[in-house]
């Protein structure tokens, strides 16, 4: 037998114990008493964290109570609670603080309630076995609720700096309402400090982005992009093969001289009621060269609703009706 360790095996170890000291180092005494100040922030994302395993809790209740599974429905709208776990604290505690239980541990068991409170909704399948399995999901829904209360909510509160919940805060947004709990308006979330960019980038509200990666991402967009501004002048082209012909010389012109005279009245149409806020997308099917082509105008407003211009998307549709055919004579 060898003492030998392998020298691969050996690295990963050292890159891993090299990594752990370079994450801030955090006093854990007081979590409890952060997660709960936290929690009586009104508005804050952890206080609408709680207060959905608050309604969660009396929903199970009522479903233990009544044993009505029409209440199984409501119930799967802890995939939206889970959802934001998954996105927002998860993998902040994981990357930027070392700390990987939850991830490793927490995220596994939410995916499986999900999909055996799926299931459940699914079968046909009663008595006394989907009786105990019901059960048996109930009780790992009330534990997950503990374990949020007792371990996550205290380590985020931690951990996670000002700016971090402002960014939460503004990411939760984008998430459905779960158990009837709407978020309240939280005071102390003002503007999120935007990544500093480094030289050459240019500054996005989603991120920062070279010129360079920026033209590219354009490039490779499977669609045809043409922008057209507020004064009715093309702006942009995106590169590549067209089914519609864009001359760079089209650029700086009025956009209505590119178009024939039997198309231009319709063209004029749409941008005066992208401009009067009328409309803010048409869509227009059309066949070309036996390819049906997708082409969609769609009006481009600042976040005040101002008219900026209008962006014409076209997109070759051969690939979905291959597809849907494909997957009909299966």
């Amino acid at each position: 037998m060898t003492n030998k360790t392998d020298p691969a095996v050996m690295q990963r170890i050292a890159a891993e114990l090299a990594r752990r000291e370079g994450y801030p180092q955090r006093d854990y005494s007081d979590k409890h008493a952060k997660a709960a100040a936290l929690i009586a922030v009104e508005g804050h994302p952890l206080q609408t964290l709680a207060r959905e395993n608050d309604a969660l809790e009396a929903l199970l209740a009522r479903l233990r109570e009544t044993c009505d599974e029409a209440l199984l429905a409501q119930l799967s709208e802890l995939a939206v609670h889970y959802a934001k776990k998954g996105d927002l604290l998860y993998p902040l505690l994981k990357v930027r603080y070392g700390v990987a239980g939850p991830s490793d541990l927490m995220w596994t068991t939410d995916d499986e309630i999900r999909a055996e409170l799926s299931a459940l909704t699914r079968d046909d399948e009663r008595g006394d076995a989907r009786q105990a399995r019901l059960d048996a999901l109930l009780r790992r829904v009330e534990n997950m609720i503990l374990q949020e209360r007792h371990v996550l909510f205290p380590i985020c509160a931690v951990n996670f700096t000002e700016d971090e919940w402002r960014g939460i805060y503004r990411d939760e947004a984008d998430y459905g309402v779960c158990f009837g709990v709407e978020r309240a308006v939280w005071d102390g979330a003002a503007q999120v400090s935007p990544a500093p960019a480094a030289d050459g980038e240019i500054v996005l509200p989603g991120g920062n982005l070279t010129l360079r990666q920026l033209t590219a991402l354009l490039n490779v967009i499977p669609m045809e992009i043409t922008f057209v501004d507020d004064q009715n002048i093309n702006r942009f082209f995106n590169e590549g093969p067209k089914v519609f012909k864009r001359p760079q010389m089209a650029l700086g012109r009025e956009v209505f001289s590119c178009h024939p005279p039997k198309i231009e009245p319709m063209v004029r149409q749409i941008v005066d009621d992208f401009r009067a806020g009328r409309r803010d997308s048409v869509p227009v099917w059309m066949e070309k060269d036996g390819r049906p082509m997708l082409v969609r105008y769609m009006s481009v407003r600042d976040r005040d609703g101002a008219y900026l211009g209008t962006v014409e998307l076209v997109q070759d549709m051969t690939f979905a009706r291959e597809h849907f055919s494909h997957a009909k004579n299966e």
